[in-house]
């Protein structure tokens, strides 16, 4: 079994919890910006440290006020707004566990994630949240009050709280160490009922001051900001939030996506956090753009592309020699600074997480001076166990190691995983717990992965979704899926052939972008409907599936597809709010066209 081991680069912590670091960066650096936030006239306006303390000090006393106790659970349900980070530091310092719950998610989910937690309240933004909540109420007899964002509720707590003394505060705030909860973030479902990760003080603060020390290229430049908008409700961003507060990093908020390029244009981040999807969409735009320029446009950025190919591997093997290095400068003047003027004109980074991302694209934004940090890890190892750095940067893994972890692949491919950010517990369940540790303490992740000669990871697949068909063939799904993915006309695929004598595929097409490439083959107006038949549409899909399939041997490729009539959302069940795609959902509800695949 190979393993790669990053000692700690910072001691775990022994005293304190989260808050400290709120409490801390408004003593020492008072006038430091915490947040920035955008009014409603679309100005962005600084928040500092001892103001952020404030009001998390009087939302805090309003929860004591209104009686919650150190560790009672409160829920958050939203989309990622300040109100968001705001009550689950106030949640924090009133001494409580506080428990995302997807705005999006369902009056059953609300159900099952309040009542398994034990939730005593609940904040919610909207009053459409808030009757949600209402319809299973009447279950969840530990719930005790609904606070809504959007009917007032941040007025209503100072109000509530601002008799309640400073002492009282101080000794709620002090209870929690790093080996207790700060918060219980459930599973995304897509093996069965979401189990509820219990996510101590100390796994947060130790990855993230681990995280400062091993990449401070990004996390301790003076003027570092970053602008959130992937949903809090993720572990993902719930770790950058924490990285932000441990680090002293400025933070902003943007809830809808329509907003986004103008809100990084307002906040200008150095650095953002995003999954793959939004990388490969802000690629395939820029492609359509040009593409509908005219064939001088459409071939510059063809040459673009591939100059910043060249120029991110260059980098790798020794430096770009002269030739290269002037393309460079002039596509750097006529594409590459445009698209990081979309971005805010500052960011040089990104982290990116919750799938793999190919080579090309990740290669690509290097080029365009976007290093893409390419990170791995579970809701249950607190969001990262290894992650690329800048200066140990190798696309196609996702880098060593986070310091104070450690990584060894089992004898079947599995990734197995300890440290400081690996959880303790699933909340009530010690079956399934003790399942999920094998007999001297490493985490079984389910994921397939393998370690190279220097350390880094590199993932594979997962091992619930292997594939075995009629001539037991062992494929991995994720291999094939993820190089179909960045074709601008898929949006989803689901590798099918269990027990068949054949693989096969189900694809989904993304249809924001069919009018524009219909457009750019003289095909105006093209929506689903018309594209699932038409045969250039067909054709170009199949020459996706070809350039899949040279990544596998034959007997794995996939042989044959079908276009399904609409896309994976969360409304319609098909994709967990981490936008993973709930394969036995589709397999169950889409038997029929599984079955054509192998009877037409």
């Amino acid at each position: 079994m190979r393993s790669s081991c990053e000692p700690p680069l910072v001691q775990p912590a022994t005293t304190g919890n989260l808050t400290d670091c709120v409490v801390e960066t408004a003593r020492e650096e008072p006038r430091r910006v915490s947040v920035s936030r955008k009014g409603a006239d679309g100005q962005w306006r600084d928040t500092t440290a001892e103001e952020f303390l404030a009001e998390v000090t009087a939302i805090a006393k309003g929860l004591l006020a209104a009686g919650i106790a150190p560790g009672d659970r409160i829920g958050i349900m939203g989309r990622t707004s300040y109100e968001w980070t705001l009550f689950d530091v106030a949640g924090w310092f009133a001494g409580a566990v506080t428990v995302p719950v997807y705005e999006t998610s369902s009056a059953e989910q609300v159900e099952w994630i309040l009542a398994d937690s034990g939730c005593v309240a609940c904040v919610v933004e909207t009053t459409e949240n808030a009757g949600r909540v209402a319809t299973v109420r009447e279950r969840l007899p530990r719930l005790r009050d609904v606070w809504t964002l959007e009917s007032g509720a941040v007025e209503e707590l100072r109000t509530a709280g601002k008799d309640v003394p400073d002492a009282d505060l101080e000794r709620s705030r002090s209870v929690a160490g790093p080996g207790d909860p700060a918060t219980i973030i459930y599973t995304s479902g897509t093996t069965g009922r979401p189990k509820g990760c219990e996510l101590t003080h100390g796994n947060f603060l130790d990855l993230a001051r681990n995280a400062r020390a091993a990449i401070p290229e990004v996390l301790q430049r003076p003027d570092a900001a970053t602008l959130m908008f992937i949903p809090l409700a993720h572990v993902f961003a719930r770790y950058i939030q924490a990285l932000c507060l441990v680090c002293r990093i400025r933070m902003g908020h943007t809830a809808d996506a329509k907003d986004l390029l103008g809100d990084l244009a307002g906040f200008r981040p150095t650095f953002i956090l995003a999954v793959p999807r939004v990388f490969q969409k802000v690629y395939n735009g820029a492609e359509q753009k040009a593409a509908a320029g005219g064939k001088l446009r459409a071939r510059i950025f063809e040459q673009a592309v591939r100059t910043a190919d060249a120029w991110s591997r260059s980098l790798d093997t020794g430096g770009p020699p002269l030739p290269l290095r002037l393309r460079h400068q002039l596509f750097d003047r006529l594409v590459y600074s445009k698209l990081r003027t979309l971005l805010g004109g500052r960011v040089e980074y990104a982290v990116s997480g919750g799938a793999p991302m190919g080579e090309h694209l990740a290669h690509f934004f290097r080029g365009v001076g976007l290093v893409v940090l390419e990170g791995y890890g579970l809701t249950e190892t607190t969001a990262p166990l290894a992650v690329t750095r800048p200066s140990r940067l190798r696309i196609g893994t996702v880098g060593p190691p986070l310091p104070g972890t450690d990584v060894m692949i089992a004898d079947d491919g599995e990734i197995l995983a300890r440290g400081v950010g690996v959880f303790r517990r699933y909340r009530d369940r010690p079956e399934e717990t003790a399942a999920t540790f094998t007999d001297d303490g490493w985490f079984r992740t389910g994921d397939l992965g393998s370690i190279d000669e220097s350390g880094y990871l590199r993932i594979t697949g997962r091992k619930k979704e292997i594939i075995v068909t009629a001539n037991g063939k062992n494929v991995v799904p994720a291999a094939l899926e993820d190089r179909l993915r960045p074709h601008p006309l898929v949006s989803q695929a689901v590798v099918v052939g269990d027990g068949r004598h054949f693989v096969g595929c189900l694809l989904t097409l993304d249809e924001e972008a069919l009018p524009s490439w219909g457009a750019n083959h003289g095909k105006p107006g093209l929506d689903l409907a018309a594209a699932r038949g038409d045969a250039d549409v067909l054709a170009e899909l199949q020459k996706a599936v070809d350039r899949a399939n040279e990544a596998v041997s034959r007997a794995e490729s996939i042989r044959k597809f079908r276009v399904l009539p609409g896309d994976f959302t969360i409304e319609n069940g098909y994709l967990t709010p981490s936008q993973k795609v709930k394969r036995s959902e589709v397999l169950k509800d889409f038997s029929d066209e599984v079955e054509a695949l192998y009877t037409s």
